[in-house]
């Protein structure tokens, strides 16, 4: 069995959240969207179930986190090169995410951080094959 991973992430609007996430090469499955949720298809088995903050709270047990002061999450993403570390980053920013601190270059691993406009953050990284052992 193929395990998937669908990560529940609150949003104020889902219409620009939809726009956010799609700017970012990544795919809505209308199957399990509507006006409260949005399924974004990062891969074959990892999901963001983007919800309005009534829809998300229906789900949570506790206060949901307000992103403008807290960080509730780290969402890394591993990406096939430096390059489309920068690129993705580079479709947030356009898609009016915000970037919070500089890139880290540890030689064998680049990654960067950006927060989308609500404040969750996602952080892309590369890592070098050869430096992972094996």
């Amino acid at each position: 069995m193929v395990q998937m991973i669908f990560v529940n992430i609150p949003v104020k609007d889902i219409k620009r959240s939809r726009a956010f996430y799609e700017a970012l090469g990544f795919t809505i499955n209308e199957q399990f969207s509507d006006g409260s949720a949005a399924c974004v298809v990062v891969s074959e088995s990892i999901y963001f179930m983007i919800l309005n903050h009534e829809r998300f709270q229906g789900f949570s047990t506790l206060p949901m986190a307000d992103t403008g002061k807290v960080t509730a999450v780290l969402i890394s993403l591993s990406r096939e090169s430096r390059e489309a570390v920068d690129a993705i980053t580079a479709a947030a920013l356009g898609a009016g995410g915000s970037e919070p601190k500089p890139a880290q270059d540890h030689g064998f691993m680049y990654g960067r951080t950006f927060m989308d406009p609500d404040g969750n953050v996602l952080e892309p990284v590369w890592m070098d094959p050869a430096a992972i052992g094996g």
